[in-house]
């Protein structure tokens, strides 16, 4: 149900929206600056936030208002939502907009679990916006979790060096006084606000404008960072597939209108299992533009890069060349595995042309081999390749029956590079192909506007087991993420490693790579996660040797009816259940610390007495991170399920 009341005769400057539930109120006070205020339950979370918008024609949108066309409204209503991890979630909240000045408005919504405020403009003469402001003002010196940008640089010391970045990094922890003025924030980051109470920043509906980062120069702020709209372009980068940024306009963002900018998101949360659970990045997107949706397929990919192509017992040598990756797609159609990537390889190296195809490779031949499998091909694209031959690169794969894209190293997320991401997505739509957002910032609701969108990147996944030093905690970063990143929507992380290492006997090796923790943390990883299309990172050879967990990961499904967040703490431990049809799925991971979970099964409405599968960390897990254990049991709706979770653990249940 949505209700919008009209306009009203406005009295006051001073203007107040509550949640649905009145746990959450924003006071607003729009006059010489715009600012708002957010309390949970009485307790201010928020003491100041000031936004605002700065055009190229000298107006500032926000400062010396004359609110006028207040309207109020609300909606409770189930959105659908294909390839994701419900079927279909509640949209619920209430809603306040005003006008800001002439042909500009702010809409604010609250929903149970947090904020959010966007601009509107009417006008349909282009404009160029000069800067948004975000500052938000915390009291005292809370604590925050943020990802700096990791510059590929040399020098980190501008904002112009981190604007190029992969998106890809661990948490830094600490009060915010304590946080680098010179450094840029990546979305989304956490403040603990007041003591208990979390704010997860985020941004949604990205569309055609810069992405926005944090930083925070001190004195309480947290403040947006946009970067400038690119003006020239070099080609570069990773094997010349790039276009490398060389010189920026004097403004942010050229729009048209009518239209709205993106929207700006605070997770209110007084547990972390809200945050793990919120919605709002999704349902705060725009519905999909993509009528029929009944040939988009998620699923699992049996992917090459990672493992190196590093197959054994065959006759062939193995690398980039048709009896490697018919190696690849006999092992998927074998465990009914639906797809088979080529990744960086297949094309000619340097020359960033995707109709030229290595030698070693008959694409035609693969792709109608997969198909006579039930095995689809998806193609790695550098970004740059992609873009400059976009149609007929789609048009040409998309007639020879490819069945998708995975486009890397964007590595900026300007006003020029999101619109790149939207038209990608479009084009591959037109074109019936799905599309892998890798080497891209994080997702901001482009999965729900164009659902054949199944995956972004953003996350420093399990590729850096294959150089990151040993003193990189990727197993603490796992127990982060489903509280922050994924906050933002499905990640690329590429679980799915069959060597494991205990605590200690971890270190890089690109050619036959490992992960930190153990066989079940992996195995977990596929509950736990939002993943539509997620890859089985490890060789054919090595899951061929450990049927058990092969045949866990090759039948879980990859988007749900329904997930429940069970239990868990930022940074400690999680315990996620999720459903398809009849079937229940729970995963837990912990962090270095030894565990014992108790999963509350009583949550799931199961009915009656169920058949379970436990894969659970074995007895020497903390000494040999392969080692787990298989047990069958039986469970009821009301029982505690109590499992041993070893350093850097996890486990699975199948109900």
């Amino acid at each position: 149900m949505i209700v919008l009341a009209g306009a009203m005769p406005i009295m006051s400057r001073e203007l107040e929206l509550t949640s649905p539930d009145g746990r959450i109120k924003v006071g607003i006070d729009a006059g010489k600056e715009t600012v708002y205020t957010v309390s949970l339950d009485g307790d201010t979370v928020i003491p100041s936030a000031q936004l605002g918008l700065t055009l190229g024609d000298g107006r500032h949108i926000g400062r010396d208002v004359k609110v006028t066309g207040v309207k109020r409204g609300s909606a409770d209503r189930m959105v659908a939502s294909p390839f994701y991890r419900a079927s279909e979630i509640r949209d619920n909240y209430n809603e306040l907009s005003f006008g800001l000045a002439k042909n500009w408005r702010v809409t604010f919504r609250a929903y149970n679990d947090g904020v959010a405020y966007r601009f509107e403009t009417t006008e349909r003469s282009a404009q160029k916006v000069v800067d948004e402001t975000v500052c938000v003002t915390f009291a005292g010196d809370p604590e925050a979790v943020v990802p700096y940008v990791m510059s590929r640089s040399k020098s980190a010391e501008s904002f112009e060096t981190q604007f190029f970045n992969s998106f890809e990094n661990t948490y830094t922890e600490g009060a915010l006084s304590s946080l680098d003025s010179n450094r840029l924030i990546f979305l989304p980051g956490i403040v603990e606000a007041v003591p208990g109470v979390k704010v997860c920043f985020t941004e949604s509906d990205l569309i055609d404008y810069p992405g926005m980062y944090l930083n925070a120069p001190g004195g309480g702020v947290m403040r947006g960072v946009f970067a400038p709209r690119p003006k020239t372009f070099s080609q570069g980068g990773h094997n010349n597939l790039q276009m490398l940024v060389t010189e920026r306009e004097d403004h942010i963002a050229e729009i048209q209108g009518p239209r709205s900018l993106p929207w700006r998101i605070a997770v209110i949360a007084d547990d972390d299992v809200t945050l793990a659970s919120t919605d709002l990045t999704y349902l705060l997107a725009a519905p999909s533009r993509v009528d029929d949706i009944s040939w988009i397929r998620p699923g699992k990919v049996a992917w090459d890069w990672w493992n190196n192509w590093n197959i054994d017992g065959v006759n062939f040598e193995s690398g980039i060349n048709n009896d490697t990756y018919k190696y690849y797609i006999d092992f998927a159609s074998a465990n009914g595995i639906e797809y088979v990537i080529l990744d960086e390889g297949w094309a000619v190296n340097k020359k960033a042309d995707l109709m030229a195809v290595v030698p070693e490779i008959d694409l035609a031949e693969l792709v109608a081999y997969g198909k006579d499998r039930n095995v689809g091909i998806i193609l790695w694209a550098g970004y740059h390749a992609f873009d400059r031959d976009m149609e007929n690169v789609c048009r040409h794969y998309s007639d020879m029956g490819v069945k998708g894209f995975k486009v890397d190293f964007m590595d900026h997320d300007d006003q020029v590079m999101t619109d790149f991401n939207r038209r990608a997505a479009e084009m591959c739509a037109r074109y019936h192909l799905i599309l892998d957002l890798h080497g891209t910032s994080k997702p901001a609701g482009l999965n729900r506007t164009y659902p054949n969108v199944l995956n972004f990147e953003g996350v420093n996944g399990l590729e850096q087991m294959k150089w990151a030093p040993d003193t990189l905690d990727q197993v603490k970063y796992d127990v982060m993420i489903p509280y922050l990143r994924q906050v933002a929507g499905p990640m690329d992380y590429t679980q799915g490693a069959m060597r494991n290492a205990s605590r200690g006997s971890y270190y890089p090796s690109n050619s036959e790579p490992m992960s930190q923790g153990t066989r079940c943390r992996q195995l977990a990883l596929y509950v736990v996660l939002d993943s539509p299309l997620n890859m089985l990172c490890d060789n054919p050879s090595n899951y061929m040797r450990e049927p058990e967990s092969t045949s866990f990961i090759a039948g879980i499904p990859t988007v749900w009816d329904e997930t429940v967040i069970l239990d868990g703490e930022m940074g400690r431990y999680i315990a996620v259940a999720r459903r398809k049809g009849e079937k229940w799925y729970v995963g837990g991971l912990t962090d270095w610390t030894a565990r014992d979970i108790e999963v509350d099964l009583s949550k799931l409405g199961l009915s009656g007495e169920r058949q379970a599968v436990l894969l659970r960390d074995g007895a020497n897990a903390h000494r040999k991170g392969c080692d787990y254990r298989r047990e069958e049991l039986r469970v009821d709706r009301s029982g505690k399920l109590r499992v041993h979770l070893a350093p850097g653990g996890g486990f699975v249940l199948e109900l």
